[in-house]
């Protein structure tokens, strides 16, 4: 089977951006777009999907 490079390099995005949602639940750093707040419970959901995305990539990347 021959190397699919993408697929690990979206392994690797998929894994900085759930590392940044781990950094800002237990910094409790807070993101506001304009007026808007975003609570911390968004970050607990992306945190779970793009961990979980990521997981899967690199299971599905050619070793």
């Amino acid at each position: 089977m021959t190397a699919r490079p993408f697929t690990v390099i979206a392994a690797v995005i998929f894994l900085l951006m759930a590392l940044l949602h781990a950094y800002r639940i237990f910094t409790h750093f807070q993101v506001i777009f304009g007026s808007h707040t975003i609570p911390q419970g968004v970050s607990w959901i992306a945190l779970a999907v793009t961990a979980g995305l990521s997981w899967m990539l690199f299971r599905e990347a050619p070793r």
